[in-house]
């Protein structure tokens, strides 16, 4: 590999994603205060998908200072419901609020990707997925989340898709690997038109 490449994130599923598609890379994690820097976006009225997009940015920036020549890749991941950002619940009591007010509708996973070199960014990607969720009973989501909240408490929304979060759902429209949080045939595109992973 002739350039670095380097995670800015501490997600095992993300760097799960980049290992299953042998690319090689390590890992750098960005320490970013998000809530801080969402605040203030949410407070200029930034919707959804610009906020995923600039906490990925921040990201791969902050890194990339310390890691010259490198490519460093920064992703975030917000989730849209009807115009609000829904974030990762605090409590199982906030978990099973954010799923009782999504059931039966539909809401959007934004997975953003920037990466950077040297400073600079060089390449971003919003990718989009559609879920609607199903009407499912009170006792069924107070039930899910007692089974499952070591594992939803750190996924925007309450839920892993990849797990038993499945059940919750009636549709998907989109790329499943944006629902994982990473916009990866995209992002697997552009390192093989710089050389970074051979085609």
């Amino acid at each position: 590999m002739s350039v670095p490449l380097v995670l800015a994130s501490g997600s095992s599923i993300r760097a799960q994603l980049l290992e299953r598609a042998a690319v090689p890379f390590s890992v750098k994690v960005a320490r970013v205060d998000e809530d801080m820097v969402k605040r203030a976006l949410l407070a200029e009225g930034a919707p959804p998908r610009d906020i995923a997009d600039a906490l990925a940015e921040l990201k791969a920036g902050k890194v990339s200072d310390k890691v010259p020549g490198a490519m460093v890749l920064g992703c975030d991941q917000v989730l849209d419901f009807d115009g609000r950002l829904i974030s990762k619940p605090e409590t199982p009591d906030d978990a099973l609020l954010q799923l009782k007010a999504m059931r039966g509708k539909r809401h959007t996973l934004l997975s953003a990707a920037v990466i950077y070199q040297d400073g600079e960014p060089i390449w971003r990607h919003v990718g989009q997925v559609r879920l609607r969720m199903k009407a499912n009973s009170d006792k069924y989501l107070k039930d899910y989340v007692a089974r499952n909240w070591d594992s939803i408490r750190h996924a925007v929304g309450a839920y892993k898709l990849e797990e038993e979060g499945v059940r919750l759902f009636a549709t998907i429209d989109g790329d499943y690997f944006n629902v994982l949080g990473m916009p990866l045939l995209e992002l697997l595109n552009f390192l093989a038109s710089r050389g970074v992973i051979d085609q």
